[in-house]
């Protein structure tokens, strides 16, 4: 994070990975319940927000499909505005490095930092828990962030459970696809009854029941966007590789950075990706709020 002059903050957004996804069912309402655990690693976006006195929200970087009326961080910033009832507004500007599409959570991490950023940019002092709040009207995901820790994540992606994970490197592939989430939740043919790991299994430090890098998304996924699995099956030539949220991305871990950049080094053609760690938490969490 950096604070620059003229009421300027400049601010990290980071990708999240899921070590495992399991959909355990479905409530009266249509949404989904899961149980996940969420990773933040250290790529990221980077977003600068300029203080406007006069209340305006305005984006002032283009991003390619995606409408600034669709933007969650533009949609985040009107959203503590209006419940704030805070006479201030901002300019966001977004390096965007984080795929749309791509199931590492971009556009929760864009809103979920803006409202952190705003927070402290418009004087308001909200605890983290109103945050978070606020972040669940905006997305599943964006409540993750706000809190800041790797979690363990269950209802819809709300109720959180900080867990400590060790220090790991991942190869992240991205296809060049834009995977549709609510497609994939609305496929006849995706498991909606898969039994929930339980607590004590990650108290006891134990890979639960084998569970690690399960994603009940992925044969949906596979199934619609053939892409995303001639990648996954390359990259399971490494080791045990899964996808990432809906997806496109896939990841595999390991135990150095020097492991994971040897096999970024092998990537067919046609192929793109990073290498990024794990990070022990939000870059943000220690921020006062």
């Amino acid at each position: 994070m950096v604070v620059g002059p003229g009421s300027v903050l400049r601010c990290p957004a980071p990708a999240k990975l899921n070590l495992f996804l399991l959909v355990t069912g479905r409530r009266p309402d249509g949404l989904h319940t899961l149980q996940t655990l969420f990773r933040f690693i250290d790529y990221c976006d980077e977003l600068t927000f300029r203080l406007r006195p006069e209340g305006e929200i305005r984006r002032v970087t283009e991003l390619p499909g995606i409408a600034e009326s669709d933007d969650l961080a533009v949609r985040a910033a009107r959203l503590l505005q209006a419940e704030t009832g805070c006479g201030l507004g901002v300019e966001i500007a977004n390096v965007k490095r984080l795929p749309v599409g791509g199931g590492l959570g971009g556009g929760s991490s864009d809103a979920a930092t803006t409202l952190i950023a705003l927070n402290r940019l418009w004087d308001l002092h909200l605890a983290r828990g109103m945050l978070q709040e606020l972040a669940l009207r905006l997305g599943a995901d964006v409540p993750v962030f706000v809190f800041g820790r790797n979690a363990l994540a269950e209802g819809v992606g709300e109720q959180l459970q900080a867990i400590e994970l060790p220090s790991t490197w991942y190869l992240v592939l991205v296809p060049p696809v834009a995977v549709s989430t609510a497609s994939v939740f609305a496929e006849l043919a995706l498991t909606r009854s898969t039994t929930p790991v339980t607590i004590r299994a990650f108290s006891e430090g134990c890979d639960p029941s084998g569970r690690f890098g399960r994603n009940d998304l992925e044969p949906v996924v596979c199934r619609r966007y053939p892409e995303v699995a001639h990648h996954l099956d390359w990259l399971r030539r490494f080791g045990p590789a899964a996808l990432t949220g809906s997806g496109a991305c896939a990841y595999c871990a390991f135990d150095s950075e020097a492991s994971a950049r040897s096999v970024l080094a092998q990537l067919p053609a046609g192929m793109q990706g990073f290498v990024a760690a794990g990070l022990p938490q939000h870059p943000l969490l220690d921020w006062t709020l």
